[in-house]
């Protein structure tokens, strides 16, 4: 069933409409226009937890563009796929930089359109990156925020078979083969730890973009990058809570797209300060891009300060500052 252009008018295509409403709000600050564009009961399920109102949006893109008046920020990929005939799910790639330097880092925003409207969202920013460039202590940065808790659709079960439907909804069963090879490489490689059988999903010449701007290459440094990661939640697990497809040229063919929940114990090596022996819930997002068949590049983000404003959390330790849910 094609989608109703209703989904994302004025615009030509849901791309075209992602691009201009992010332009709009944050490149030409125009953040009033948020009224038009969210829902007032909008869903908004950032590193901090949930925000369930369309004025938290307001007041949190605020003083984000206010602390950071000298960046702005540009599209580099839109994976959207259709939820029915008025709606769509995209999975936008940002790359924000600052004008007079070269500094730079990613989010990716998974929005649910409906009838031109937003009504629920998952977001995650690479904040480590800007705290490494500015030699930032990684620790008091975190407790300058508080972890506010999820609510709504995260809390819930994972859907149980997340490629007839995720978080937001019954999904097109498009590119069924790549879908299958990306829930197959997680549950084995990530989750079963078969790290051997990297290479038996991606190319030998892989690229992993991830957090702190770190670019990994080589199924090897893929290897290492998880182990980084796990080391300190050595139980966890990754949960796959939506998938999106889409084939553009302009982005290098395919690409899938997988929101994930990760949830393990601090109980592994002390990365992030004193163990807890306490599961984190940690919010992230995957896009994958495939070439003849296989995997090439993985762009793979959460927000590790939020990770670690929620191990302090649990901690005891009392945060110095407001939460940033947006």
């Amino acid at each position: 069933m094609p989608l109703d252009p209703v989904a994302y008018q004025p615009y030509k295509d849901p791309d075209d409409f992602i691009r201009e409403v992010t332009d709009l709000i944050w490149v030409d600050r125009s953040i009033s226009y948020i009224r038009e564009n969210y829902e007032p009961d909008s869903i908004v399920h950032g590193a901090y937890g949930t925000s369930t109102t369309r004025d938290e949006v307001i007041e949190g893109t605020l003083m984000r563009i206010s602390d950071t008046p000298d960046r702005t920020g540009q599209a580099e990929d839109v994976i959207w796929e259709a939820r029915g005939d008025d709606a769509f799910l995209s999975s936008h790639l940002v790359l924000s930089g600052h004008l007079q330097t070269s500094e730079y880092s990613r989010t990716i925003a998974n929005c649910l359109y409906r009838r031109g409207r937003m009504v629920e969202e998952w977001v995650v920013r690479d904040s480590l990156a800007g705290a490494l460039a500015h030699g930032a202590d990684l620790d008091e940065l975190a407790r300058r925020q508080a972890f506010r808790g999820y609510q709504g659709s995260w809390t819930e079960a994972a859907p149980a078979d997340p490629i007839a439907a995720g978080d937001s909804g019954v999904r097109p069963d498009a590119y069924r083969s790549e879908v299958e090879l990306v829930i197959d490489m997680i549950n084995t490689v990530w989750n079963d730890r078969d790290l051997q059988k990297v290479e038996s999903y991606f190319h030998r010449d892989l690229v992993l973009l991830t957090v702190g701007n770190r670019l990994v290459i080589r199924p090897e440094g893929y290897r290492r990058a998880l182990l980084r990661f796990l080391e300190s939640f050595p139980s966890g697990r990754f949960e796959i809570r939506d998938i999106q497809t889409n084939y553009d040229v302009r982005y290098a063919g395919l690409r899938v797209a997988v929101t994930w929940k990760f949830v393990g114990d601090y109980n592994g090596r002390a990365n992030y300060g004193p163990l807890t022996g306490k599961p984190v819930d940690v919010l992230g997002i995957s896009q994958f891009t495939f070439h003849q068949g296989a995997l090439v590049k993985e762009v793979r983000l959460w927000d590790d300060i939020a990770l670690r404003a929620q191990i302090a959390g649990m901690r005891g330790d009392e945060p110095v500052g407001p939460s940033n849910i947006y």
